[in-house]
């Protein structure tokens, strides 16, 4: 990919998932799910990720330390990072993401986050380009990434979502992905995100049992935050 300095890699931060439909969405989450999974329109995805802008600095004016509007709003401008090439906009948003693993280290959507953040730029831009620009490291994302899952207990989302990070990053990488699939697929699903992580690994796993890691690959683009918009 050619690099231009005033770009910003997208970034990848999945945990603004939700089940709730467009139309009806009113939270920063469900507002965020609807611009990230189901539009494939760029100026519609905009609009939506300003909506949860506004909508979690509503709750902020009177709950400053409400801690889904802070993670959500931080999801939002990465998301508008990703879409935008803001580079101030992607900084901004990491220094949200370790702030609160900083307050919680146990905070398994504050590691995926940064994991996502990291393993993203790094998709987008190559490791040295991404590091340069950006200061994204590989190792960072692959720790973030590895203790979003350990702390995320028997749910479906985090083994989900991380199969599919981990096989775009690597088509090679079959068995990893493939474990974290099939982990995902058995998991429960309690909440919407989890459903919906569950539906994605499952989606991958022919083509992870028959070794095609080009395959899988390319399905979880498709998966991942705006793999609807038009490359």
């Amino acid at each position: 990919m050619p690099f231009a300095p005033s770009l910003c890699p997208p970034i990848i931060c999945a945990v603004a998932l939700s089940a709730a439909p467009a139309a009806l969405a009113e939270t920063p989450r469900e507002l965020l799910t609807a611009a990230a999974f189901q539009t494939s329109d760029k100026a519609r995805a905009l609009s939506l990720i300003g909506q949860a802008i506004s909508a979690a600095d509503r709750i902020l004016m009177t709950a400053p330390n409400d801690h889904e509007a802070v993670l959500q709003r931080a999801v939002a401008i990465g998301y508008r990072a990703k879409l935008t090439r803001s580079r101030a906009d992607a900084r901004s948003s990491l220094s949200a993401f370790e702030a609160l693993a900083a307050r919680n280290p146990r905070d398994a959507e504050a590691q995926m986050v940064i994991a996502g953040w990291h393993l993203d730029a790094i998709d987008q831009l190559g490791s040295f380009i991404a590091r340069t620009v950006l200061g994204a490291k590989e190792q960072v994302g692959e720790a973030a990434l590895g203790k979003a899952v350990a702390l995320g207990g028997n749910r479906a989302f985090y083994p989900g979502l991380a199969a599919l990070m981990r096989i775009r990053a690597d088509h090679n990488d079959v068995a990893g992905a493939l474990a974290l699939a099939e982990r995902a697929a058995n998991a429960p699903a309690p909440a919407p995100l989890d459903q919906l992580m569950k539906r994605n690994a499952a989606a991958i796993l022919p083509a992870l049992r028959a070794g095609n890691g080009k395959a899988a690959a390319a399905q979880a683009r498709k998966l991942l935050p705006f793999g609807k918009l038009p490359e």
